[in-house]
């Protein structure tokens, strides 16, 4: 096995890396080996956004997808096969600036400036999708898109306003930024065989093509660590300065990036984004938005996969609950071999799951048909971008006369793994789905729970969140509802009669 360059596209020519350890992030290698020092290092953990920067990639069906990532948690040999962009590119061939960069100014968008570029950059791959649809985001949207740029000084009135502006704006005339001659040169970078690369260390990156030689590689060394979006693994780079060995890369393997629907179920492979992901379980469940929305932030979610979340197991990661709910089952793989699980039973302790030596997760399957009431909750200390203090789904079923016929409840952030409440479920199903049934399961979550006191909450807490979380799914769900105005969901709060609630 021989070692192979990093190619990939950057300011206008094809790059080839031989020599960067294998966890050199890429914005190190910009901001230190290429001198491209407009893309700034804040948080050193994907949360503040000034290191934006734009990954293009070619999809499957030949076509250029751009997306905003944080170049300080990717490591370089990711970028082998696709383009890499940033504020440096935005400037026309005759000097006149992009009509992004324009609008910032127009609209008065920046201040200090050091938060700027990861704006600028968030909302150039905005312009960039709905410019090739002839689209005008909304506020919405570009708040979407915003979601993970952080500003302390100009405040974020003005900046959306730029985003709102923009597409106003005269197209550029002299761009250097071609999408149709960026994929052509990206075809022309397309592997076929798994990429193999070293660096001085000894340690190894590879990237299979296909699911058979992904799985041949981690049979052969079954502790080898697998990296999909670096959202986590990243900071453990980051912040934790740890050496990771080799690695094994998930996300040029065709077969796990699929999206399929089949026998009734949603099947979400492991290599799919969290943003394609949530996208296609919001088409199958819509009361699943806000969480999809609320999930960390757009550049994120675009790193990151769900099979990631999943395989990571954490005991505050919001998709467990909701998929928990849903009755989601894991695919994993050894080799050849496949087997299936509930989502639930995968997680046996703090950090400990039931994947066996040599196997992975290789996909996530999804039933289609929901119950009859879907409700998932998030409280955080801020909307956006957010880690759970507690994480509540609910997927509750009853027949025609208001019996509880199946009832699913999990939660995160209440123990060492995303975990259902079982004494909850038992004293909900086969009574009505009325008050005092809630009650009473709302007392069960006692035996269902320890949960514990740290920075985002505390365990007393926790327990009564989870408890009036519950009681907030039944008053938007019982059989006479509450009058419109009376629950708030985006507010987290609900507003109810107290004499007749006790």
């Amino acid at each position: 096995m021989q070692t192979q360059a990093i190619r990939f596209y950057h300011r206008g020519q094809v790059r080839e890396v031989t020599d960067a350890p294998v966890t050199r992030t890429v914005l190190q290698y910009l901001r230190e080996d290429v001198r491209c020092t407009g893309t700034k290092e804040g948080c050193a953990e994907g949360d503040c956004g000034a290191c934006t920067v734009v990954i293009g990639e070619l999809r499957p069906d030949g076509e250029l997808a751009l997306q905003a990532v944080n170049a300080c948690i990717q490591l370089l040999p990711t970028l082998d096969g696709k383009a890499l962009i940033t504020v440096e590119d935005l400037r026309q061939a005759d000097g006149t600036l992009h009509p992004v960069q324009q609008a910032m100014v127009d609209c008065h968008g920046s201040q200090c400036g050091f938060c700027t570029p990861g704006f600028v950059m968030s909302l150039w791959a905005l312009y960039e999708q709905c410019a090739g649809k002839a689209e005008t985001p909304d506020r919405q949207r570009i708040c979407d898109a915003l979601t993970g740029n952080l500003c302390r000084c100009t405040g974020y009135r003005p900046i959306v306003e730029a985003g709102q502006r923009m597409m106003a704006l005269p197209a550029p005339h002299a761009s250097r930024l071609d999408p149709k001659a960026i994929a052509e040169i990206l075809r022309g970078l397309r592997r076929s065989e798994t990429f193999h690369y070293r660096d001085r260390s000894g340690a190894w990156f590879h990237a299979p093509r296909s699911v058979e030689d992904f799985a041949a590689l981690k049979a052969a060394q079954p502790g080898i660590r697998i990296l999909a979006g670096s959202t986590d693994i990243g900071l453990w780079v980051t912040k934790q300065f740890r050496e990771l060995g080799d690695l094994l890369y998930v996300g040029q393997v065709d077969g796990l990036r699929e999206l399929a629907q089949r026998d009734g179920m949603l099947e979400i492979g492991a290599a799919v984004s969290l943003e394609r992901a949530y996208a296609a379980l919001v088409d199958a469940h819509p009361e699943l938005e806000e969480l999809w929305k609320r999930f960390a932030s757009l550049p994120i979610r675009n790193a990151g996969t769900l099979g990631g979340n999943v395989a990571n197991g954490s005991p505050i990661g919001d998709s467990m609950p909701a998929l928990i709910a849903l009755g989601a089952e894991v695919v994993l793989q050894r080799g050849a071999e496949r087997r299936v699980l509930p989502l639930e039973a995968l997680y046996l302790a703090y950090q400990k799951t039931a994947m066996q030596d040599g196997e992975f997760v290789a996909a996530l399957r999804v039933p289609l048909a929901g119950p009859r009431h879907l409700r998932t909750y998030k409280l955080s200390k801020r909307f956006d971008q957010d880690i759970s203090a507690v994480c509540a789904a609910f997927g509750i079923t009853t027949g025609d006369d208001g019996t509880v016929i199946e009832a699913r409840i999990a939660y995160g952030g209440m123990a060492a793994t995303p975990k259902r409440a079982s004494h909850a479920e038992a004293a909900l199903i086969g009574a009505r789905w009325d008050e005092a049934a809630v009650r009473a399961a709302m007392a069960a979550l006692q035996q269902d729970y320890q949960p514990l006191t740290d920075m985002r909450a505390s365990a007393s807490y926790r327990m009564r969140a989870a408890a009036n979380l519950l009681l907030r799914c039944w008053l938007e769900t019982r059989a006479d509802p509450l009058p419109a105005g009376q629950v708030n969901v985006r507010a987290g709060s609900v507003a109810f009669d107290t004499t007749t609630i006790a």
